[in-house]
Order: structure tokens, then sequence, then C-alpha cells
């Protein structure tokens, strides 16, 4: 009951990140609520990299206070609440609306909440199995998780979400609860129903997985940094540590930012509406859940460093491939055929690769990272892990708002399509920065891959 109860934790957060910052929210907010889709994908690059910004600057030192004090729980909790107060605040993201301010702040905070308390869920899962099942159980939850967002995403789109035009959702019915589809009522109510939810899916974790005894509480905060300290100090001694650190910072920043801006590029350059970007959800996440699963199983047998890094370079193609798709070129090619379905044909195709190698990058750099450290300081790695990765978070998602506003301006004569497509370059670049700094990584403490 333990491990399913942390198993569950990843079914309850998957939605945030499916229909809130890739698939149903984030496209919505650019399409309908940002005066213009270049404008949103600022926007939401500003938004995302603010609330990246903040996980960076506390999680490394929460982190290492939870360890001197013990308990995972209570800290899981608190953010916990905050990431659900920002995310039924997104129902009052109007069409159209003359502030974005509000919905910008809520975006930020829902993301600084749910990420901070996926790092102290994070830190149980040592505790749950031995070493030689962290990998499978890694892969299994991510897998699991994914499944959530499937779930959740054909939940919204057959039965929320309805096309403004039709007034009908994706399987022809009318949206439940009397949702309005021309004030987009079903794309704002994810926000409210991904809290829900998250407060249900959550409950088996705080109610059957096992935390650890709390502590001497006096001089806690003290004691968690000097800790902190002490292992600033001997990064640069731990070489395979901080490779790990440094790799990850940048690959997940990049498998980051590529799921933010993934729905946003498909409507803007693409056309796609809110039902094919939701389908495009599903596969994602279909073959993110297999991806995970087989990970799971490869890290069990090669070792995580080889899952991280085949998942890495089938990124590097996927997103080189998606950079050269638009409505009316493949492969920077000109189309002969205007009306042409290969584009949508292909983009697909990258995004079922996309959700496969990124599902299990992720699971995989779970477990390698706890190869790093002693098991008595989990918690502040995992806290540093959110560091590493949320440090350079805000770049790029930031990155790509600069990218795309600076070729926006009107001396390049840019089309909003091709600023959009150059404004996702430097999610290419990051990938690289982390596949060439994975050698330095070693697969488990003290044992060379």
């Amino acid at each position: 009951r333990g491990i399913w109860g942390w198993i569950f934790f990843d079914w309850a957060q998957q939605p945030f990140h499916t229909l809130i910052i890739t698939f149903v929210f984030g496209p919505y907010f650019a399409s309908a609520v940002a005066p213009d889709a270049a404008r949103g994908q600022e926007l939401w690059g500003l938004a995302t990299g603010i609330g990246g910004l903040m996980v960076a600057i506390s999680s490394p030192f929460l982190g290492a206070i939870a360890d001197a004090s013990g308990p995972r729980k209570p800290w899981i909790l608190f953010f916990s609440i905050l990431g659900c107060l920002g995310c039924a605040g997104l129902w009052f993201a109007t069409p159209g609306m003359e502030s974005l301010a509000p919905v910008l702040v809520l975006v930020a905070l829902a993301l600084f909440g749910v990420e901070l308390a996926a790092v102290f869920n994070n830190a149980m899962m040592p505790d749950l199995v031995p070493r030689s099942e962290l990998g499978r159980l890694s892969g299994s939850a991510w897998g699991f998780g994914y499944l959530g967002g499937i779930v959740s995403l054909v939940l919204v789109l057959g039965f929320m979400a309805a096309s403004p035009e039709t007034g009908r959702t994706l399987i022809g019915l009318e949206p439940l609860f009397g949702l309005d589809a021309a004030s987009r009522e079903g794309d704002r109510a994810v926000g409210p129903l991904t809290a829900l939810w998250y407060v249900l899916f959550a409950l088996p974790m705080f109610l059957f997985t096992p935390d650890q005894p709390r502590r001497r509480m006096a001089g806690v905060v003290r004691q968690g940094l000097r800790q902190l300290g002490a292992t600033f100090r001997r990064l640069p001694s731990e070489r395979s540590y901080l490779g790990f650190l440094a790799s990850s910072m940048f690959y997940r920043d990049a498998l980051n930012a590529l799921y933010i801006f993934g729905g946003i590029y498909a409507a803007g350059v693409l056309g796609w509406s809110i039902v094919e970007i939701g389908l495009f959800g599903i596969l994602v996440n279909m073959t993110g859940a297999l991806g995970a699963w087989a990970g799971g199983r490869m890290d069990k047998a090669r070792g995580p460093k080889a899952v991280v890094g085949v998942s890495i370079f089938s990124l590097c193609a996927c997103c080189l491939l998606v950079i050269s798709i638009t409505r009316s070129e493949v492969m920077f090619v000109p189309l002969e055929d205007a009306a042409s379905r290969l584009p949508d044909i292909l983009f697909f195709a990258a995004g079922a690769m996309i959700g496969a190698a990124g599902g299990a990058v992720q699971a995989a750099s779970r477990t390698l990272l706890v190869d790093q450290v002693p098991r008595t300081q989990v918690t502040e790695a995992f806290g540093l892990y959110a560091f590493s990765g949320k440090a350079t978070a805000f770049i790029g998602p930031f990155s790509v708002a600069a990218a795309t506003a600076f070729f926006s301006q009107p001396e390049f004569a840019l089309s909003s399509v091709d600023a959009q497509r150059l404004g996702v370059t430097p999610v290419l670049a990051l990938f690289f920065l982390g596949l060439v700094l994975l050698p330095l990584v070693k697969n488990q403490r003290g044992a060379r891959a």
C-alpha cells in the first residue's frame, strides 16, 4: 500500500503538466486569452520561467532542512495547497481579458507549488524498495502518471472542452455541467479539475506511504543549512554528482521547454485546434507511459545512464524534425501540395517519439540521482536536482520567449509562424549541452559505468 500510494502521487500530479502546461490551457491562453499566438508564447514563457526561478531559489535550502527534520509529508502538503490554489484560479482566465497579469501570477504559483511538492515526494523513493528495484519503481510510477494524463485528457476532450464553432466535444456531446463553448469554459475548467484531481489521488500517499520519523527540531534550520553548505563545498571534488547535476540541468530544461511550447507551437505554426492538440497529447502520454515502463526495465538491465543517453539523442533528432515542419514545409523542403497532411503526420510521429524518450529520461534521471548521494542526503539531493533544473528552467522558456520576440520585430519581416518556429531553436542547443556533459556521470556511487 505504501508503494502504490507513492506511485499514485505521479498519477495525481500529471494532469497539471498535461492539461495546464502543455495541451489544453497553455494553447488556449496563447490562442484566445493573449492578443496573438506569438505574444502568447512570449508571455507563457515569462510565467513558467518565473515559476521555475522560484523553485530554483528555494528547493536546495528546503530540501536540506527537510533532511535534518525528517518527515517529508508536511512539506508536500503545504506546497500542494499552493499548487492547487494556483490551478483553481485559472478558471477566471477569460478570452480576450484586459489584464493578463493575474493569470500569469497564478500559473507561476501553480508551477511553484506542484514542482516543490514533487521534490519532497521524489525523496521518499529510496526508502520504499532496494536499490536494485529503484529503476523499475521510478519507471512504473512515471508510466502510471502518464496514464493519469491520458485519462484526464480524454475526460476533458470527450466531455468538457467543446469547439466554439460547433458547441460539441470531440465525441460529439454537449459539454458537461452546462459549460459554455463560446466563452471557452471547457478549456478554463481544466484548472479546477486539475486541483480536484490532485487532492483526490494524492490522498493514498498521505494515508499509506511511510515517512521518515520526526527528529529533534531545535536548530534544524541551522543544521540543514550547514549540511547544504558542506555539500556545495564538496561538489567540485565529486565529479560524477556535479556532472549529473550539470547535464540534467540542460536536458531537463530543454525537455520542459519542449513540453511547455509543444501545444502552443502546433496551434500557431500548424493551425491546430484544441481538439487536435488534445489528440496529440493523448498520443504523447500513451507513448510516454510505454517509454517510462520500458525505460525502467532497461534501467534495471543496463543502468540509468544508458537510458538517459539514448533518450537525449532521440530527443535531439525529434526537436530538429519539429523545427523543420510548417504547414508548407517538411524537413525544410517546400511542399507542392498546400493541402498536404504530411506535416500533421510527421508532427504526430515526432510527438510520439518525444513522449517515449521523455518518459524514459525522466524516470531514469530519478534513479541516476539516487546513485550519486548517500541515503541520508536524498531530500537535499532532490532539492539540488530541482535547483539544477530550475536554475536554468527559466532559461529555456525565457530564451524561447526572447527568441520569439526578437524574430517578431518588424525589421525581420517574418510572419508569426516563422517567428514561432525560430523561437524554439534554443531548445536544441540545450539538449546538445546535456548530451556533451553526460560522460562525466557514473551509474552507481563509486562504480564506473
